[in-house]
């Protein structure tokens, strides 16, 4: 499998993650994102042995986008930190069923993941297990009862953006899990569109954007 590299440097590779790949080995033993990138390495600089290749964030296997991953233990530890820290920026675009209330809005809930049936809900802030999430959105474009929106996820929960709009009557377009009119082969309308962080050696402040694919129902919208 061929992976878009955006920009690579000795420090990090920055990558286009294709939909429907996992980032990294799961129980489906499907063909792995992390694999693939340590490959590409170890062909590329004819590395023997063992490929170094750091994960520091990640996407849910059927979004795509924008990710950048550490060549060396020292960046991986400095974007982990950026991480922890929310300076390392991630804007998202998704594409939600209906219209928001609000043509910008700032949702807050906590969330409870079970982990036997890998579903998320918002619980009660009293729940002993629920989580703090925060995102801001706002409306791009609006079309056919279809609402193009911009995503700053301020935390990074699992099924976050997926869950905390559909408990508002906002489900993503084809989200299989949370989204009751989605129909079987509709690919997810959420997208890693842009991430910002500071170099971990140099510290310049990166930006990269990824654009969705050019088609349903992303290519409704001229943005």
């Amino acid at each position: 499998m061929k992976i878009n590299v955006i920009y690579e440097d000795n420090h990090v590779l920055v990558v286009e993650k294709p939909v429907n790949v996992p980032v990294q080995e799961d129980e489906s033993k499907d063909e792995d994102l992390l694999t693939i990138l340590k490959q590409y390495l170890k062909d590329k600089y004819q590395k023997p042995g063992n490929v170094y290749l750091g994960l520091v964030h990640r996407l849910d296997r059927p979004v795509g986008g924008v990710m950048v991953f550490a060549k060396t233990s020292k960046a991986a530890s400095r974007l982990s930190k950026q991480v922890q820290d929310r300076t390392l920026d991630k804007i998202y675009r998704a594409v939600v069923l209906h219209k928001p209330k609000q043509p910008q809005d700032t949702f807050i809930d906590y969330l409870y993941k079970n982990k036997k049936t890998n579903r998320v809900q918002v619980v009660n802030k009293s729940h002993p297990e629920g989580k703090f999430a925060k995102l801001s959105f706002e409306q791009l474009a609006t079309k056919n009862d279809l609402t193009l929106v911009q995503i700053q996820l301020e935390t990074g929960r699992s099924h976050q953006i997926r869950v905390q709009f559909s408990s508002r009557n906002l489900p993503l377009w084809g989200d299989q899990r949370y989204n009751a009119n989605a129909k079987v082969g509709q690919q997810i309308a959420l997208w890693a569109y842009q991430l910002s962080f500071e170099h971990p050696t140099t510290k310049e402040q990166l930006t990269f954007v990824c654009n969705p694919p050019s088609q349903f129902p992303w290519n409704q919208y001229e943005i």
